[in-house]
């Protein structure tokens, strides 16, 4: 029980702060993105007021413990810190996929209320790019 209540106060907190900080709207997202262009640089405070939060509870909280706060054990982190051709590559799908539409996975899964059906082609979307990736890395390691 005290797990599935960690979930939904953190659940809640990461969607209440992507509503208002905006971070749930693709123009939003574009427009922080158009650096060259109509650059709105207000996620850039958004990010930063986040790590503001973020850093020194993570220092004084989060990294002495042995056990996340819902009592899991951390499996999170990782281990490995070098940067491969898989992280590059995977990382400029993600980049060119962020910036076709200006929605990055959180935030989509944030927004699912809000009746847009992009959002929800999204989402499926996603998941088909999930599985797909699963299959082609299980296929290269054989």
């Amino acid at each position: 029980m005290y797990k599935i209540v960690v979930g939904l106060i953190t659940g809640l907190l990461f969607g209440l702060g992507m509503n208002i900080s905006q971070m749930v709207d693709p123009n939003k997202v574009l427009n922080f993105l158009d650096v060259f262009g109509a650059w709105d640089a207000s996620l850039a405070f958004v990010i930063g007021g986040a790590l503001l939060v973020f850093i020194p509870f993570y220092h004084l909280v989060i990294k002495p413990r042995e056990r996340a706060i819902n009592g899991d054990e951390y499996h999170c982190v990782p281990t490995n810190q070098a940067i491969t051709k898989r992280l590059m590559g995977g990382s400029i799908l993600f980049g060119i996929g962020w910036g076709m539409v200006g929605i990055c996975p959180g935030p989509a899964v944030a927004s699912l209320l809000r009746g847009d059906s992009a959002i929800y082609w999204f989402i499926a979307s996603m998941l088909i790019g999930h599985y797909a990736s699963q299959f082609v890395v299980k296929q290269r390691q054989v």
